[in-house]
């Protein structure tokens, strides 16, 4: 994450406070920010503000206000998701409790409309809230799957999901932020191949999830598979598995994470890892990531700072298309 976010981060949230438990609520708050991670979408964001020759100020606000925004998303959604870790440590509601995490989240997603308040741009809120909405309509339809215990589904199913909890606000949205940073119009044009970027990158994430033991991934392995996740590589091996191993699968799964057998766990995750479907996902989402972009490029290639675009278009492929 850039210097400019981070040093925003900690202006912009409190650090101190004469009653301890809001001293707790703030040092909860600055948690997941101060874990660090890549900061993938706000150098994406100011990646393409540079192209479009935005004022560094605006851009540097919307930056942190999608930096934000992940923070609070991810609070809630390690407790949807009843996660054990984020970024190498426990997950906040691990640490201090469901209740008070959920409100750590509250509070960051009200400082997240303060740092878009503060960038004055025009438009930007309401395309900060088209990527909320969007991205709690994705994460609605992930967890409905797991609550309703539902797995007759197609891969067009779990690209639709993916798309929508993923993809508008890893891609799309931050380079529409980009260019109204620079008081311009978006460009339609972005969104397609930002959603087929933002659709490589979460599946190469579920495979990292099942296959990234030593490779420093922030999260515990095989956690989507303990969490019940419906993924482009649970969907193909199921497909192809015997009788038996769909039913022991579909009977672990229904299960709540703390009642699943670890044993039987481990034995599915095997299957799964040698079953080719790791590498039927990968070649799917390396295929998502060429699509999207060629079709990228086209676009970038009218930015008035092309040295800035080619930049865009090498983090795109180093993160649509990294090794797992």
């Amino acid at each position: 994450m850039r210097p400019e976010v981070i040093e925003r981060i900690e202006a912009l949230l409190p650090a101190q406070h004469h009653r301890p438990e809001i001293e707790l609520l703030y040092r909860m708050m600055r948690d997941y920010p101060a874990r660090g991670g890549k900061g993938i979408r706000s150098e994406l964001l100011l990646r393409g503000a540079a192209a479009y020759g935005a004022p560094p100020g605006a851009s540097a606000w919307l930056a942190t206000a999608i930096e934000l925004f992940q923070s609070w998303v991810l609070i809630h959604d390690d407790i949807e998701d009843d996660s054990e870790e984020r970024r190498g440590q426990p997950a906040l509601h691990r640490q201090h409790g469901v209740a008070l995490a959920i409100n750590a989240g509250d509070a960051l997603h009200a400082y997240m409309w303060e740092a878009v308040l503060h960038a004055g741009v025009e438009g930007a809120p309401g395309e900060f809230a088209r990527m909320i909405h969007r991205t709690a309509e994705g994460q609605h339809v992930d967890l409905a799957w797991v609550q309703h215990h539902q797995w007759q589904l197609t891969p067009s199913d779990y690209l639709e999901m993916v798309r929508l909890k993923t993809g508008y606000y890893t891609v799309v949205v931050p380079l529409r932020l980009a260019m109204m940073a620079a008081g311009r119009a978006p460009d339609p044009r972005l969104e397609a191949p930002g959603l087929d970027l933002g659709a490589a990158f979460q599946i190469r994430d579920d495979v990292l999830n099942l296959v990234a033991q030593g490779q420093g991934y922030g999260k515990e392995i095989g956690g989507d598979l303990l969490e019940g996740k419906r993924t482009l590589i649970v969907l193909h091996w199921l497909q192809g598995a015997s009788c038996g191993e769909r039913e022991a699968f579909l009977s672990e799964m229904a299960k709540p994470r703390s009642a699943k057998d670890a044993e039987v766990v481990a034995a599915l995750l095997h299957s799964i890892q040698h079953s080719g479907a790791v590498e039927h996902a990968m070649t799917v989402a390396h295929d998502l990531a060429e699509r999207g972009l060629n079709a990228l490029s086209g676009v970038l290639q009218e930015a008035p700072h092309p040295a800035e675009a080619r930049h865009i278009l090498g983090l795109m492929r180093q993160l649509a298309t990294r090794e797992a």
